[in-house]
């Protein structure tokens, strides 16, 4: 009995020292990640870079892939999605100039990486999936992670969320073929969007700032994001 109650006390240290490792080896990669893919290609708001160094990006990624949490390109998230290469994450993230108390509405929740950043960065996230699957798989991470002020929803993106409107940043991480009105509308003035417009080999990522009513667009970089789906499974 004795010897049983070893092997089991054992088993449990090295399970245990096997989690942390393990831990450990994904905080060293994320700030590898900063270091070697963000910082060096630009990114220097310093409010992102913390955000980028505390999310743990391996939680969002499916198991079979989490190994490549932290390498430099997309990975497949399920349902013809991904999650996004973490330096075009970066890169949008700085652009939005996301301020604490700011609203700020996602179109595209996918894994729910995104949102999470955010979260750190402003008061609330409203987040919409028109994969009800994945809204609910990122959603129950979220909470898990404790992610309170991030509210996600299966629905239409391109519609936005006019209950919660008007949003002072949106950020859209699937590229419809034009920038939609109804976002446009739910942007409160003075207001930041960054959104990828275009077909999937020509898209740019588009900032956006609404000024007097009216919305003044700059290309910022050219991108490579799945296409915006509607309701209907039609892309837009």
């Amino acid at each position: 009995m004795r010897l049983l109650l070893l092997v089991a006390a054992l088993s449990v240290l090295a399970n245990c020292e096997r989690a942390q490792t393990s831990v450990t080896d994904y905080a060293a990669q994320r700030e590898r990640m900063v270091k070697e893919q963000i910082v060096m290609r630009g990114v220097v708001d310093e409010r992102v870079l913390t955000a980028l160094r505390k999310v743990p990006r391996e939680e969002f990624v499916p198991e079979g892939v989490r190994t490549e949490s932290y390498m430099d390109g997309p990975l497949p998230i399920g349902y013809g999605q991904t999650i996004s290469q973490p330096y075009v994450v970066a890169f949008m993230t700085e652009k939005l100039q996301p301020q604490r108390q700011d609203r700020v509405l996602e179109i595209g929740t996918g894994s729910g990486y995104q949102a999470a950043l955010l979260g750190e960065l402003v008061t609330d996230v409203y987040s919409i999936e028109i994969v009800e699957p994945l809204a609910k798989t990122a959603e129950a991470t979220l909470q898990r992670l404790g992610y309170k002020n991030v509210h996600v929803k299966a629905g239409d993106g391109y519609k936005g969320w006019p209950e919660h409107a008007p949003f002072d940043a949106i950020i859209v991480t699937c590229a419809p073929d034009h920038v939609p009105q109804p976002l446009v509308d739910q942007l409160k003035e003075g207001g930041r969007m960054i959104i990828p417009v275009g077909p999937t080999l020509a898209q740019e990522l588009y900032l956006l700032e609404k000024r007097n009513g009216q919305v003044r667009q700059s290309a910022v970089l050219e991108v490579r994001f799945v296409p915006m789906t509607r309701e209907g499974g039609r892309p837009k």
